[in-house]
Parts: structure tokens; C-alpha cells; sequence
């Protein structure tokens, strides 16, 4: 391992010679320079991890550079020194990001010391930032959060899909998420820089949608006093999002059917003939195929939509992945609400799990935001959650009782849902305590959810799988 940098700054040249030589003989890379402007000359060509640094300096102090450095984006640490006399002024650094600071004169072992722990402090920064990065890039998709065994396909098909101009069909139960996955196909294709446009089809009576989709000239109907541009037109070059696909009219079905094969249209009520470059992602929660065979929808317009057709889990078959949405929302909801929430009291997670959640994410986000709003301490109990999910809570001592006469799985339930309570529902701490594995732990979440196995999921892996997977952390870091 290469030695750590640090750059010595002192307009005293003993005292700046005597650090550079105590520092090298423990083994740091050292350079000194003589005041702030040649240090922060020295940052860019040197790069170190610490600056030892004094508060007063000719042309310019160690405030000033502290200041510029921070300003530059330098993540080096800073340790100040400073006279007895002008404590404040090394304060004043700890205000600006400063790690620690020295008074002279110096005791060479406290330097050590001091320079030791800010160094240490920077690579426990340096590795957390690391990890949330991979954490994120692993287990998001967009906005997509969860490493459900259910999920991990979904994540592979917006991918693959996304790089492709290719139109995809997003299937799933209201609720499931399907404009988080429109966005992300969205955001991770050539398109991300150009419009995003999202329609409501449900929403919208016939004529009223095809004069959003298309546009309409003036005159075309009662009440249109002004030529308007369509969401087709809006959305040139970039995704035009359709929810609830299924909701649509025979007639605009049609008219949808040839912007897809063509790519082009005419407004409301005009002649002229439009060509757009719009890729199409659609969603529906009803089984398209079904309603096919009905004659209530297009069999050319389905097989037009399906190029790529995403399948969207409901909630109760990854039930592994309600904690970290949880920790998504109570974040989400204290900054909306003004609250201060800091994790579940004991049995509220219970509750969580125990639930079919027929509303999905949608049902479990509108239960939590209930619950912050209501909560009267620092964690969310099951009183504060809808009167559907409330169970009994357990109290402190429940499950030390639980263990005369009761059996194994009951012991091993309590101390799974218990321990990811204590560690704010990070499985892959409460895998570290138990002394098993994560995918062990996420296949008796979703037993105890109600969902049993799926059907490649071994109730008896080996408790140090290396599949084992780690998943977002139960309260994202505000630095994430």
C-alpha cells in the first residue's frame, strides 16, 4: 500500500522542516510549502490526504486556503495549528470543515495522534461514499429501489431494453411502480437530455385524449380558440409515456396503431401530416392478452405495444424488500412533514410483514406517511399505523418469555423480525448478528409475509451463501 500524503504548511521554516522529518520517519509521503498560496498550489500536483496546516501565514493565512481548497472540491483532510492565544480561529476552521486542530507549541505524539484519527475519519468517509455508490448502482434502477429475487430480472429487462429504441410494455398490479420503470428506461437510454411526457389515458375522455396525444388546429372543435401542440409533438426525440394503455377507445386505438407503424399523424381538425421521433412506453394493470380475445383491444396494436413487455411483482411477493422501502419513505415523509422519525418501534415491522398490501408500494408509502404524521416519538409504533395493519406489539421482554416451551420457529421468528428492528431493517446487518446469510433472511421475510418459497428458493441454503446479496441501507446517508 503506498504511503498516505501530507502536505505541511508553516511559514516557519524549523518548525516546518522538524514535521516533515518527524512524518517521514513514520512513514508518510511528506512536501512542506511556506504558506497558503504555495499550498494550494501543491494540492492540485501533490494530492494529499492531510493538510497540516498553520492559521497565520504572509499572502495567504490557513483560513483563506481551507476556504479555497473546500471551494475547489478538494476532499483532502485538515488539521490547523494554531497559538495558544488564537484558539478561536481554529475553531472558526472546525466551522469550515476542519478536521481537528493543534496549539502550539507542539507535543509531537499528540500530532500523531491527531493526524492519525483525521486520516482514519477521511477513509471511513471515503469507504462509505464508496459503498452507498455501489449499493445504489447495484440495487437502484431510477428510482427503483429493492433486491427482491423478484425484482432482479426487471432490473435486467430495463437494461437491456433501455440502450434500444425498441417499445415496452410495462404489466403489473396499480401501485407496483410501473412510471418508476418508464422513467428509468427513460434515463438510461440516448433519449435521457430530451422530453419525458408523461398521459394519463384513464384519465381522459376520448375526445379530450386524442387532442392531447395529437394536438388540434383552431377551430376543430368548440372551445379550441388557438392551434396546441400534442403530447406526440411535445415528446419529439425523447420517451412518451402512455399509462393505463388499456383504458383507451377503439377509435384512438387506431389512430395509435399508425403513429406506432409510421411514426406519423395529423392534429385535430388539420391536414397536415407530422412526423415525430417518439419512443413509446406503455403500461397497463389489465391482462392486455384477455382483453384481446374480448375484442375490447387492438390485436396489431397489442403485438405493436408487447416488442418488450416488463412484468412488474406486486408487493406481497417481495415482501424481502419492505424495509428499505420503508426507509425510502420515512426519509421522504420527515422532510415532507417537519418530523424527526429515526426507525420502528418493536412489532411494527411485524405488522408491515404480516400485511397483503392489495394497494402495493402505493398502499405501504400512504401507510407510512400516516404513520410519521401521526408518530409522537422517534419511532413509528403499530398504533400509528391504519387500523387494517395494527397487530400486537410485543414489549421488551417478549422474547425471553417466548423461549420457555416455545418452539424453534417461533424463537427463530422473533429474533429475525427483533434483530432487523435493532438494526433499523438493514438485512444485511441483521444477517452479520445472526450469523446467517442475507438470502436467508429474505426467504423468511417472505415466509412470514405469507408467500412461502419461490420456486427455486431453498428454505435450507447454506447459511453462508456467497449469493447472499446486500440491499439499501434502512436510512440513506443525506450525503447519498
Amino acid at each position: 500500500m503506498a504511503p498516505e500524503r501530507i502536505l505541511v504548511v508553516d511559514d516557519e521554516a524549523n518548525a516546518r522542516r522538524a514535521l516533515v522529518t518527524l512524518l517521514g520517519e513514520e512513514g508518510y509521503e511528506v512536501r512542506e510549502a511556506a504558506d497558503g498560496a504555495e499550498a494550494l498550489a501543491a494540492l492540485d500536483d501533490f494530492s494529499p490526504a492531510l493538510v497540516l496546516t498553520d492559521v497565520r501565514m504572509p499572502r495567504m493565512d490557513g483560513l483563506t486556503l481551507l476556504r479555497r481548497a473546500k471551494e475547489a472540491g478538494n476532499d483532502a483532510a485538515f488539521v490547523m495549528m494554531t497559538a495558544f492565544g488564537t484558539v478561536e480561529a481554529a475553531v472558526e476552521a472546525m466551522r469550515m470543515g476542519a478536521e481537528s486542530y493543534l496549539t502550539k507549541p507542539l507535543d509531537l505524539n499528540a500530532v500523531l495522534v491527531v493526524l492519525g484519527k483525521a486520516l482514519e475519519t477521511r477513509r471511513l468517509k471515503q469507504e462509505t461514499r464508496q459503498l452507498r455508490e455501489r449499493v445504489a448502482e447495484r440495487f437502484r434502477v431510477g428510482n427503483i429501489i429493492g433486491d427482491a429475487p423478484e425484482l432482479q430480472g426487471v432490473y435486467a429487462l430495463i437494461q437491456q431494453a433501455a440502450p434500444t429504441r425498441a417499445t415496452v410494455l410495462i404489466l403489473g398490479e396499480s401501485g407496483t411502480g410501473k412510471e418508476l420503470v418508464a422513467q428509468a428506461l427513460h434515463e438510461l437510454s440516448p433519449r435521457k437530455a430530451r422530453p419525458f411526457v408523461k398521459v394519463h389515458c384513464a384519465a381522459l375522455s376520448e375526445g379530450l385524449l386524442e387532442s392531447e396525444l395529437f394536438g388540434h388546429e383552431r377551430g376543430a372543435f368548440t372551445g379550441a380558440l388557438a392551434r396546441k401542440e400534442g403530447r406526440f409533438e411535445l415528446a419529439d426525440g425523447g420517451t412518451l409515456f402512455l399509462d393505463e394503455i388499456g383504458e383507451i377507445s377503439p377509435a384512438v386505438q387506431v389512430k395509435l396503431l399508425r403513429v406506432l407503424q409510421g411514426r406519423e399523424f395529423e392534429r385535430v381538425g388539420g391536414t397536415q401530416t407530422l412526423k415525430v421521433d417518439v419512443r413509446i412506453v406503455a403500461a397497463t394493470h389489465r391482462d392486455l392478452e384477455a382483453e384481446v380475445k374480448a375484442g375490447r383491444f387492438r390485436e396489431d396494436l397489442y403485438y405493436r405495444l408487447n416488442v418488450v413487455a416488463v412484468t412488474l411483482p406486486p408487493l406481497r411477493r417481495r415482501k424481502a424488500d419492505i424495509p428499505a422501502l420503508v426507509s425510502h419513505f420515512l426519509e421522504r415523509c420527515n422532510a415532507l412533514h417537519g418530523k424527526a422519525v429515526k426507525g420502528l418501534a418493536p412489532g411494527t415491522l411485524e405488522a408491515l410483514m404480516s400485511h397483503d398490501w392489495p394497494g402495493n408500494i402505493r398502499e405501504l408509502e400512504n401507510a407510512v406517511e400516516r404513520a410519521v404524521v401521526l408518530a409522537r416519538g422517534e419511532e413509528l409504533t403499530a398504533d400509528d399505523l391504519p387500523p387494517v395493519l395494527r397487530g400486537p406489539r410485543p414489549s421488551a421482554g417478549a422474547v425471553e418469555r417466548l423461549i420457555p416451551g416455545a418452539t424453534l420457529a417461533t424463537i427463530e421468528r422473533e429474533a429475525i423480525l427483533r434483530t432487523l428492528e435493532m438494526v433499523q431493517g438493514s438485512t444485511t446487518r441483521a444477517a452479520e448478528v445472526l450469523g446467517i446469510s442475507v438470502r436467508k433472511i429474505q426467504y423468511k421475510l417472505k415466509e412470514y409475509g405469507g408467500g412461502g418459497p419461490g420456486p427455486d428458493e431453498d428454505p435450507a441454503a447454506d447459511p453462508q451463501a456467497p449469493r447472499a446479496r446486500k440491499e439499501a441501507p434502512w436510512k440513506p446517508d443525506p450525503e447519498a
